[in-house]
């Protein structure tokens, strides 16, 4: 199968071009390196060292044999991401090509306005240039269990199916999002929804919660092939701050209670994921909605998790409360549904198997590259003003106040 992986240089995208290309896919990556520069943006660094994106490719095709092609540009842009259709034909695409962190839309006017800019222009432009150019190739976009916020029912895949004065219709399940990014994300599934709907486009929208991990087959190969391991409170995951901060003494931040509950998955599952849903395909008009995690936990027994394997290792670890720098419910029901991509095959990796090899273990290895400093939130979301830290990667972060 041809398939185009947009935000092929990413977390998620790297390791999913990878493994398609290891199946036999023939796989294009589509990027214009804007992770790599909101890093130095924030003066920040991924704990793993990451080669340039050609060094990648080019130590990958002298391990495989296998080529991935390479197109440069933004998606935001329509005549780029329409030659890229043109060019490569792709039978599916897979969005990944998106501003993916809630905090960093949450630091100011300018990066709420960029996030869903980006995010909901460049869905868009990939929604037309396939109605213009294949109306059959499936898009596989990657949403966010986030949209669905934290209601006190359970939380359906997608849909949900209700009564309302005597009569009954199946909806979209309510979105209660909280970000300005998981907005976007939320505009995303609308507008998506409404081209399959008026154009008989196909598309998966997979509602990923958290992953974890930097180990799949594929980057095991060679360590030019390693994957990012974010750490930092602007795109690092809580479960990667709680590894870093074991590996360097440091106690486990705590957001407020540690209540907050959410789904996770190994990044093996995630590459899986993406796979079954692209040799599944929606059909023509469909909208289908999978919830992509395994396990649910909350930030607490994350914690506890880590300081218990931590201790095992030899390890002196403690946990520490912090305020809770967002707006958010720090205990509450939840209970979602995730059956469909079981039902394709999905065989997931457990936390319990992961946690040392794939996280601790990593954070250890590049324990000298920790930098302290990044743990402490600084994007206050309830504040009037932020504080965001800015810099050059290579030298001292400077920490800048800025209006809201």
């Amino acid at each position: 199968m041809r398939i185009a992986v947009l935000g092929g240089d990413g977390y998620c995208g790297w390791a999913t071009a990878l493994y398609l290309s290891s199946k036999g896919h023939t796989v294009a990556i589509v990027d214009n390196f804007a992770r790599r520069q909101w890093d130095h943006e924030l003066g920040v660094q991924t704990l793993t060292p990451i080669r340039p994106l050609t060094e990648r490719l080019k130590t990958w095709y002298e391990l495989t044999g296998k080529v991935i092609e390479l197109f440069v540009g933004d998606v935001s842009e329509y005549d780029f991401i329409s030659s890229v259709m043109k060019s490569f034909e792709p039978e599916a695409v897979v969005h990944f090509a998106e501003q993916r962190s809630a905090p960093y839309s949450m630091i100011d006017h300018k990066h709420a306005v960029f996030t869903q800019v980006n995010n909901v222009v460049g869905t868009l432009n990939l929604l037309f240039a396939v109605r213009e150019i294949d109306p059959d190739c499936h898009i596989v976009k990657l949403g966010t269990m986030g949209e669905y916020g934290t209601p006190n029912i359970d939380i359906e895949e997608g849909y949900l199916t209700i009564e309302h004065n005597g009569r009954t219709d199946t909806l979209p399940f309510p979105k209660q999002p909280g970000s300005f990014y998981h907005l976007s994300k939320v505009h995303d599934s609308h507008n998506i929804m409404f081209t399959c709907k008026v154009w008989g486009l196909r598309a998966t929208d997979l509602n990923q919660g958290v992953v974890y991990g930097t180990v799949t087959d594929e980057v095991l190969m060679d360590e030019a092939l390693i994957n990012r391991f974010d750490y930092d409170e602007v795109f690092g995951t809580v479960l990667n701050r709680f590894c870093a901060q074991a590996a360097i003494g440091s106690p486990l931040t705590v957001y407020g209670k540690g209540g907050q509950t959410r789904g996770f998955l190994d990044i093996r599952d995630t590459v899986r994921c993406i796979e079954l849903a692209c040799l599944n395909p929606a059909k023509r008009g469909e909208f289908r909605v999978f919830n992509q995690f395994t396990e649910q936990f909350s930030v607490l027994e994350l914690a506890q998790a880590v300081k218990s394997v931590a201790k095992e290792m030899g390890l002196r670890v403690e946990i520490d409360h912090l305020p809770d720098p967002r707006v958010e419910a720090e205990s509450h029901y939840y209970n979602a549904k995730h059956s469909k991509l079981a039902d394709l095959g999905l065989e997931p990796h457990l936390l319990s198997n992961s946690l040392v090899d794939s996280l601790i273990n990593i954070a250890l290895q590049y324990r000298d590259r920790i930098d302290p400093a990044l743990f402490t939130p600084q994007v206050n979301w309830r504040a009037a003003r932020n504080e965001r830290r800015t810099g050059n990667v290579a030298g001292q972060p400077v920490l800048v106040k800025e209006a809201v």
